[in-house]
């Protein structure tokens, strides 16, 4: 039985902050088929389109009729523990740290056998559905959970070191003047962080919901502007050693193309919210949380960045923003490896238009501010990399795999 996780105690000044080290992070290229379902958080392993075999580990050629047409197919996760061993000692450095672990070989429904990461509350003989989850390295790797939920299931050591739960750690939200970042810092709470730093820019200029945030239990109001460089590095002198995850909700939306505006200051005020906004939040945030990456239970282990879905192929309704979030996305990506080492996840959350002023003449299915604040929720506690909101985003997504071109001519 998993026993809950408990408030860890103050950090000892004195005390040298453990460094982040990793686990193995060495792959084919093949193995990272199973790296993009675990970043979106789906079940799938090699299938052979010739024979219709399903295998694991991934191969470059089917093992039943030697075939090289794989790809990869949503199967079942449901299986049952085979055999299971308790590893006391290792000569690597990230296990070494974290002894003991539990492995254990499941034998899936689908036909192959898997060797993973045991959950607390799994043993031989039991009936367990298999996830496959990122670790520290950033690579695929499968672990078997309980059938069914149990108590503090999330709790469990092996498991939290391949999700990012916000409870009990300390979250920055950019800007909580928007519906997003106001609906983001009220998610956290109830997800039980112990502590959430609200961003606000402008911080003398009135704001409906500001006044109720300030008064919610465990949440701390502050200057913040992402396009003030000085906001955002006095900030990160405050509080940048206590941020665990950070969430950037900073927006600067306004519809038009290339060809309707006169000359380059909306799209300048959009960069600067956006792509600009990140560099400055990296630049004075990263290095900290790339150190702070084992730093105990409340370690530094997550960056979300809430993007259009449109930072993927262009909207020309909106087409100078799509061109400054598809710039944010590449910032963002290149974050993602430099905080690698330190162990600390960048999660991107892709969402079509939002209930929002700005995207008022736009017809429906939008997303609601609170939709993309529980995929946030969703997306940390179950380890994700990449999250699609709403039905548009969900869409895209889709019709991108499929044909790039048909939806760049649709959407023009």
């Amino acid at each position: 039985m998993t026993m809950p996780l408990t408030p860890p105690k103050r950090k000892n000044p004195l005390k040298r902050t453990r460094l982040p080290v990793l686990p193995s992070g060495i792959r084919s290229r093949t193995a990272h088929l199973l790296t993009q379902a675990a970043a979106e958080g789906r079940f799938a392993l090699p299938a052979c389109n010739d024979c219709g075999a399903v295998h694991y580990p991934p191969r470059d050629a089917c093992p039943k009729c030697l075939s090289p047409r794989l790809a990869l197919k949503d199967v079942s996760p449901a299986g049952s523990v085979a055999a299971e061993t308790i590893i006391r000692t290792s000569t690597d450095a990230y296990f070494r740290e974290r002894m003991p672990w539990r492995i254990g070989t499941v034998a899936l429904d689908a036909g192959p056998a898997v060797i993973a990461h045991l959950h607390g509350d799994v043993s031989a003989g039991q009936r367990v559905r298999l996830a496959l989850k990122l670790d520290k390295s950033g690579q695929a790797v499968a672990i078997a959970l309980p059938e069914k939920e149990t108590p503090d299931m999330s709790d469990d050591p092996q498991l939290r070191e391949l999700t990012l739960d916000p409870k009990f750690r300390r979250v920055l939200v950019t800007d909580a003047r928007t519906p997003v970042g106001r609906a983001v810092v009220e998610a956290m709470v109830k997800a039980g962080a112990a502590l959430v730093f609200a961003g606000v820019p402008e911080s003398w200029k009135p704001t409906p919901g500001q006044d109720d945030l300030a008064k919610l239990k465990g949440v701390e109001i502050h200057a913040l502007d992402v396009t003030d460089t000085k906001s955002v590095q006095e900030l990160a002198a405050e509080i940048g050693a206590k941020v665990d995850i950070l969430i950037n909700t900073a927006e600067h939306v306004r519809p038009g193309g290339l060809l309707e505006r006169r000359g380059v200051q909306m799209a300048r005020e959009e960069l600067e919210a956006g792509y600009l906004g990140l560099l400055r939040l990296a630049q004075a945030f990263g290095p900290t949380m790339r150190f702070r990456g084992a730093d105990g239970v409340n370690n530094a282990c997550a960056w979300v960045n809430v993007l259009s879905v449109y930072a993927l192929t262009n909207w020309p309704a909106y087409g100078a923003h799509s061109a400054s979030q598809a710039a944010m996305l590449s910032a963002a990506q290149s974050l993602r490896a430099e905080l690698r080492p330190g162990g600390v996840r960048v999660v991107n959350v892709f969402s079509g238009p939002i209930e929002t002023e700005w995207y008022q003449p736009v017809p429906p299915p939008k997303v609601a501010p609170g939709q993309i604040a529980s995929a946030i929720v969703d997306a940390l506690k179950r380890g994700l990399e990449d999250v699609y909101v709403g039905d548009i985003a969900e869409d895209v997504r889709a019709r991108l795999a499929v044909n790039p071109k048909a939806i760049e001519r649709e959407l023009g």
